[in-house]
């Protein structure tokens, strides 16, 4: 009885305690559950999107209709393909709608790997990832989109445009959904502050690869030939790096003498 007891003063304010155990078969089932709740909310805002496809077709194609020869429109070769374009328009704006319930069944399946005191972080997560998700669609819809329509346009003036439906909805929703994963570059880094994957040092160090690799990325998604169009893209991602280096100091995992590793 002295040993237990002995061993249960021992282990009396470890955080580790904190933990909830789980097996591989559990960590399935829980997988599982999420994912449902998941398709569920997104099957939901597909239903509530549906009514309202057409108009937010409509506001997808405002870009490409801004730099089309006067009376040109969008073209389709299948019969069905107006059907099926408006489903698929209702289920990409459910993703956006279903967002906040998608990352709170995330933060559920991550939670039992968290110590108690940090699941207290739930609701600014849900809250932030979401914002940060929605933002970066915004900003692929009203920066990104505008200007590769443009070029695109611009590069096939001497030929006679035949764009359908299903090709610009893909290229449109590529744009968007990339820019909305982007901007959830800060809650990456703080995840992988927490677990000590990274550190403040680390990424400051870093920083000169990461302005790289923005430009990079930002040539890619917008091909456009002038520094500008490239450079109002990079910057952005550039300030939530360094939006993730400040995240990473004041979550970052401490070392064993209470503060953020700096290596």
């Amino acid at each position: 009885m002295s040993i237990d007891i002995e061993a249960d003063s021992m282990t009396d304010g470890d955080p580790e305690r904190d933990l909830n155990k789980m097996s591989f078969l559990e960590h399935l089932e829980e997988l599982r559950k999420r994912l449902l709740v998941s398709f569920i909310a997104i099957g939901v805002g597909f239903l509530v999107c549906w009514s309202y496809s057409e108009q937010i077709f409509a506001k997808l194609q405002a870009p490409l209709s801004a730099v089309l020869p006067p009376g040109d429109t969008l073209a389709y070769n299948r019969l069905t393909a107006p059907f099926f374009l408006y489903m698929k328009v209702a289920f990409f704006a459910g993703l956006f709608l279903a967002a906040p319930v998608i990352l709170w069944q995330l933060w559920l399946f991550i939670s039992p790997g968290l110590y108690r005191k940090e699941r207290h972080y739930a609701v600014p997560f849900i809250v932030f990832a979401s914002l940060f998700f929605i933002a970066g669609g915004y900003f692929g819809y009203r920066m990104i989109l505008p200007a590769t329509c443009a070029f695109f346009v611009e590069t096939g003036k001497n030929f006679k445009q035949m764009v359908t439906v299903d090709d610009y909805f893909s290229f449109a929703s590529v744009i968007i959904l990339a820019a909305g994963l982007v901007f959830e570059t800060p809650i990456l880094i703080f995840f992988l502050a927490r677990l000590g994957i990274v550190t403040p040092a680390f990424l400051i160090k870093k920083f000169k690869y990461a302005v790289v690799l923005s430009f990079v990325i930002a040539a890619i998604i917008t091909p456009t030939p002038d520094m500008v169009t490239q450079a109002a893209l990079a910057i952005p991602m550039i300030l939530l790096y360094l939006l993730g280096v400040g995240v990473a100091y004041l979550f970052a995992k401490a070392d064993p003498k209470g503060t953020p590793a700096s290596s």
